[in-house]
């Protein structure tokens, strides 16, 4: 039997490593701790998201240009729609009383984001501007320099058989956009 312990580290692709170290060590505290030259003209480089977790970044010389709207998000919340195969986030887990800080330190940053904590609920619009007891997760988005939507996320409640409400669509159930 295949048994995992959660994510080692999820891999991504920037378009400058040196703004990528800086961002993720500076604006988001999360340290660099392994780099990597990979043979002919590339780097993976390792940096520590918390709980034992990473996230890494591969740069090529030749790597291809960021295609938003196919394998990046174009604008949260408004249009936020990924191509199958692609990467649509990557949320980081946070304590809730984390969230509001958050904010400030992105601002300060002067980095694009929500300006707001976003409450996820079960309502037709999937989110509310109001905290009740249908809210399962807040959360704060924001891009990194590569065009990468972020999310600090914070759990607010316990999941149980009630939270799987929905029958999976199907690959025929697709319309063509």
């Amino acid at each position: 039997m295949i048994k995992t312990t959660g994510i080692n580290h999820v891999a991504l692709v920037c378009r400058d490593m040196k703004e990528t170290v800086q961002f993720y060590t500076e604006v988001l505290n999360m340290p660099l701790f392994k780099t990597v030259e990979l043979p002919g003209g590339g780097q993976h480089f390792f940096f520590d998201c918390g709980g034992g977790n990473s996230v890494a970044f591969f740069w090529w010389a030749d790597g291809p240009p960021a295609a938003p709207g196919i394998a990046s998000v174009k604008k949260f919340p408004f249009d936020a729609k990924t191509a199958v195969g692609s990467m649509n986030h990557l949320a980081f887990d946070m304590p809730e009383d984390e969230l509001e800080a958050t904010l400030e330190r992105l601002q300060n940053a002067g980095v694009e984001h929500t300006h707001a904590i976003v409450n996820h609920d079960d309502s037709p619009a999937g989110m509310t501007q109001e905290m009740h007891d249908g809210v399962f997760v807040r959360s704060v988005y924001f891009t990194d320099p590569n065009g990468i939507m972020l999310e600090f996320a914070a759990t607010t409640k316990e999941f149980g058989p009630d939270d799987i409400a929905h029958e999976p669509a199907t690959a025929d159930m697709r319309t063509e956009a």
